[in-house]
């Protein structure tokens, strides 16, 4: 597995694609940025490939993508790469999307002899730089097997779930509900903090040797709030989408997650006031921000 095709060169995409080609893979990228484009070419990727070239050059193609709709398009569409693809390559989705659409990608592909895994990703693009990133793999555990040197070119902790394809998605789903917690209750307690004449960055020496440490409030703390800059990171969009799925897997499964429920329309609530596009640590100055104005 020598040559990879990578659609989606975004803030996750292109530094993995990056990873690929230090690690002597021949890669080609796409992405309807073509700034991003541009990016990747200067770092020695091709460019310019349509996806049928695409399926027939490559191994591996991988997708990391923002929406469920962007990975049904580019798998499922009447051009997309299961219709246009044979046993010779296998696809990676590496995105984060409803479970559902994950088994309806691996029935489809089943149906072409075409080997598929859904492998969503944890790290963020600190993660994704420096090959740190944490990989959750649902799928045929020969076709994991045949991709590990892959994922082990842009990740560092790799594990095969299970070969229910939905498996790495469901573990990502809950990672990220307990993002949503952290982001909140870091958010709420450095508002309670300042609001109590305390210094926010002597509470994070002390706390960051307790047992309020966690890695969300060092990420939220140290790279976003302590020096009021919110450009994503991930963005407080992306986390809304995830608890949204997160709470569809609850319904699907007749569990009842009420402070979830409460959690989501926080950040919806968020969203709709402006922060979706910023980093999800801009949780903090809205709470901030909602607090000052009831007062």
């Amino acid at each position: 597995m020598k040559k990879i095709g990578f659609i989606g060169l975004g803030n996750m995409g292109l530094p993995m694609s990056q990873n690929l080609l230090l690690s002597n893979f021949t890669v080609y990228g796409m992405d309807l940025n073509k700034e991003a484009e541009l990016s990747f070419l200067k770092s020695g990727g091709t460019v310019g490939v349509s996806l049928d070239e695409m399926v027939e050059r490559c191994d591996v193609i991988l997708t990391s993508l923002p929406s469920t709709n962007a990975v049904e398009e580019i798998f499922l569409g009447e051009k997309g790469l299961v219709n246009i693809s044979g046993p010779s390559v296998m696809l990676i989705d590496t995105s984060t999307v409803a479970p559902e659409l994950n088994s309806r990608i691996e029935e489809a592909a089943k149906k072409k002899d075409v080997e598929f895994l859904a492998a969503p990703v944890s790290g963020g693009v600190v993660g994704a730089v420096n090959r740190t990133l944490t990989f959750m793999v649902g799928g045929v555990r020969s076709a994991f097997d045949k991709a590990l040197p892959v994922f082990n070119a842009m990740g560092e902790n790799i594990f095969h779930v299970s070969e229910k394809i939905d498996s790495g998605t469901n573990t990502k789903l809950i990672n990220n509900l307990l993002i949503g917690f952290y982001t909140a209750g870091v958010s709420e307690a450095l508002h309670l903090a300042k609001n109590s004449d305390l210094d926010l960055e002597k509470l994070f020496e002390m706390l960051n040797v307790s047992y309020g440490q966690s890695r969300i409030y060092e990420r939220n703390y140290k790279s976003f709030i302590a020096d009021d800059t919110y450009e994503p990171g991930f963005s407080l969009k992306l986390l809304r989408k995830d608890l949204g799925f997160a709470l569809g897997l609850a319904e699907k499964n007749n569990v009842e997650l009420p402070v979830s429920k409460i959690l989501f329309d926080l950040y919806e609530e968020a969203e709709k006031n402006g922060c979706g596009e910023k980093d999800m640590s801009i949780l903090y100055k809205k709470i901030s921000e909602k607090t000052t104005t009831i007062l």
